[in-house]
């Protein structure tokens, strides 16, 4: 593979559809490699906007305002890394010979769990819980019924978790309807998931291009109100559990196509492994790969994006913690004590340039060469260390 510099006739180019914390990483990683990288998002400043070549602001959810911003960069691979976007400028950005990741298809089945669940459970026949979708309230409580309680409720687009919650009782209907409902996305339709009483949750990520499909290290994760505030690497589980969460995720992602990598999400109860979502990109637990692996997600993403071998070394155990912001400002800040840098310790700032409570505005990694549950009980006493007050 030839590598030339940005910003040149010939460059090879790299667009990011969404400039989150996760895309200002995949930014970096691709910079390293002499990439030209445009970041596109709905508002100024985003994260990755602060370390691309170059940065656009627009209306997400406008095809056309996409499409003229892909039509005028003519960039090489187009990254969509946010679900709250106009799936029909992919479809004719792909028509017009543009390469998006992983692609078209795989990102508009996956960014709507209705599409994603049936295409996993009917056309894959990958093990699932229960589920049912709604549209209307009384349909809401029908289907809390038949699934009986506690229940998930999710908006059927949605990012972060957004719009998650547990209903625990029938009383719990109407404020889960009304959480859903609120949250960015399309809210005009509801899945009701059957509660899995499950041991722990995982990621697999999972990465492909036409070579090579390759699994990293399990990931835990502990979440909060639908959101990851916790994770850890590696996650401590069976062979067998294992083995069944790589099938289903390769099962997934072979059925998907395309490069990149993929954040397959399950429950594990015992040996028994529940599919429950995919993310066709990286995946907000998968930072701790920044300090477990010699190719983190994001660098692995960029390998796959360009065709290039997939092999890394693992360096050991690591863990993450989210830190979420307590005010709503323009003017965020994160104060951070001397004492959360550490030999065996980074520290993320995002760089966002407003929070609202609840926000993740940086994370904390920790590294432990033996042990996970042990980073993870380091990376809970770094996050204390954080405040923004």
């Amino acid at each position: 593979m030839k590598f030339k510099a940005p910003l040149k006739s010939n460059s090879t180019k790299i667009m990011l559809l969404g400039s989150g914390e996760l895309g200002k990483e995949v930014i970096i990683e691709a910079q390293r490699l002499g990439i030209e990288t445009i970041a596109v998002d709905s508002y100024n400043n985003a994260p990755a906007q602060l370390v691309a070549n170059k940065a656009y602001t627009i209306n997400m959810k406008n095809k056309n305002e996409i499409l003229d911003v892909i039509r005028k960069e003519k960039p090489t691979y187009i990254l969509p890394e946010v679900e709250a976007i106009n799936i029909q400028a992919l479809f004719e950005a792909e028509k017009e010979g543009f390469h998006v990741i992983p692609n078209a298809d795989a990102v508009n089945k996956t960014m709507n769990r209705k599409n994603i669940r049936e295409y996993a459970a009917v056309e894959l026949g990958v093990k699932t819980g229960g589920y049912e979708f709604v549209t209307t309230f009384n349909g809401l409580q029908k289907a809390a019924k038949n699934m009986d309680f506690p229940c998930v409720i999710k908006p059927v687009m949605s990012s972060s978790g957004h719009g998650q919650s547990i209903a625990k009782s029938e009383d719990d209907l109407e404020k889960s309807w009304e959480i859903a409902k609120e949250a960015r996305g399309d809210a005009s339709e509801l899945i009701v998931e059957e509660f899995i009483k499950f041991d722990y949750e995982i990621t697999m990520l999972t990465v492909r291009n036409e070579d090579q499909t390759v699994f990293c290290e399990p990931i835990g994760h502990i979440q909060q109100d639908g959101d990851y505030i916790f994770s850890w690497q590696p996650m401590n589980m069976s062979q067998v559990a294992r083995k069944k969460a790589e099938q289903i995720s390769k099962t997934i992602t072979d059925g998907l196509g395309g490069r990149g990598i993929f954040g397959v999400e399950m429950f594990v109860k015992g040996d028994e492994v529940y599919f429950s979502e995919v993310s066709p990109r990286p995946h907000d637990t998968g930072m701790v790969t920044m300090i477990t692996q010699s190719q983190s997600e994001f660098a692995l993403h960029v390998r796959a994006v360009l065709g290039l071998p997939l092999d890394y070394i693992d360096y050991g155990c690591g863990a993450s913690a989210a830190y979420k912001a307590k005010n709503d400002t323009f003017n965020p800040k994160v104060k951070i004590k001397k004492s959360a840098f550490t030999k065996n310790s980074y520290v993320r700032v995002f760089g966002k340039p407003q929070s609202h409570e609840g926000r993740r505005m940086a994370v904390a990694l920790t590294f432990d060469k033996d042990s996970s549950e042990v980073a993870l009980e380091k990376s809970k006493e770094i996050i204390k260390k954080f405040s923004d007050k």
